[in-house]
């Protein structure tokens, strides 16, 4: 990746955004299968024609400063930090990952995030919205087990970043502390699974690989972060909808439902759905025919 310093900001900031790694053929890391096949693969093959200027990369920056104060952080006899391990998959591909902390004693893998309050208020009511942290921690425990290790459980000790105190003292589902902890336990069962899964997942990455960019498999609605289409019920004078609805037929009913109570003038708008990660956290989306196609409608 090349970087750009628009804001001329001082050197030893580009050089904290700077970065040595280097693609290995057929090794994938944890993080990259957690994306979509086609935007790792787009990442690898276009890797020195990507720029990103350092500006944007602040958030990158304060997560590998919480590392690397963790990393130097004292552990206990039962626990191991920072280990990279590379697991041989059945098809020759290999897959590596990075553990932040696992603990002997107990069988969990933590892992450290940098993230938002929102991301802890979501996420307590709903499962799905930390699918990926789960889905990481199970894969180290999986790894784990190859090297003899006994790991069954996985943490996120995450930091979030804009934590406000006055929404912690008067609001129910907001974070109490500018630190959450959030766990899973596996099942030998649910890891045997992920093990297969990921054989099955290097399989479609090398069925990928021998294909041009723009026939590389579309990344799923969800690793998309798709938003779906809405058809919102407006009232003339009045910028913010009554309701929005899913489909434009139940717009168009609650439309002549307001109609008939001779309240004022009333209309459907059609709201198209977005592909947030694509618009504006891909960073191989140039090289993505989907993105194009997106970036035209707009």
């Amino acid at each position: 990746m090349n970087l750009t310093n628009r804001l001329n900001l001082p050197r030893p900031f580009v050089s904290a955004a700077e970065s040595d790694y280097k693609y290995t053929p057929k090794r994938y890391s944890v993080t990259a299968l957690l994306k979509g096949t086609r935007e790792a693969i787009l990442q690898r093959r276009h890797d020195d024609e990507i720029t990103q200027d350092v500006a944007d990369m602040v958030w990158a920056v304060f997560g590998s400063a919480v590392h690397q104060i963790l990393q130097n952080a004292e552990e206990t006899k039962t626990q191991l930090k920072e280990n990279h391990l590379v697991i041989d998959m059945p098809n020759g591909y290999q897959l590596s990952g990075i553990f932040d902390l696992y603990d002997d004693a107990t069988g969990t893998v933590t892992d450290y995030k940098t993230a938002s309050a929102w991301k802890a208020v979501f996420g307590a009511k709903d499962d799905e919205e930390l699918g990926d942290w789960r889905k990481q921690t199970l894969i180290y425990c999986w790894m784990l087990r190859q090297i003899g290790f006994d790991a069954h459980r996985g943490e996120i000790v995450a930091l979030l970043k804009d934590h406000k105190k006055s929404d912690a003292k008067n609001k129910a589902d907001y974070p109490k502390h500018p630190v959450w902890r959030v766990g899973w336990d596996f099942t030998d069962e649910q890891i045997e699974r992920c093990g297969e899964w990921l054989a099955k997942r290097f399989e479609e990455i090398e069925a990928a690989e021998k294909l041009p960019d723009d026939q590389l498999p579309m990344c799923t609605e969800s690793e998309r972060w798709h938003r779906a289409d809405k058809w919102a019920v407006m009232k003339e004078g009045r910028k913010s909808a009554i309701r929005l609805f899913d489909s434009e037929e139940e717009a168009k009913a609650r439309m002549e439902q307001e109609s008939a109570n001779g309240k004022g003038k009333f209309y459907v708008e059609h709201r198209p759905g977005e592909d947030p990660k694509c618009m504006d956290y891909c960073s191989a989306c140039q090289f993505c025919d989907h993105y194009r196609k997106l970036t035209e409608e707009a």
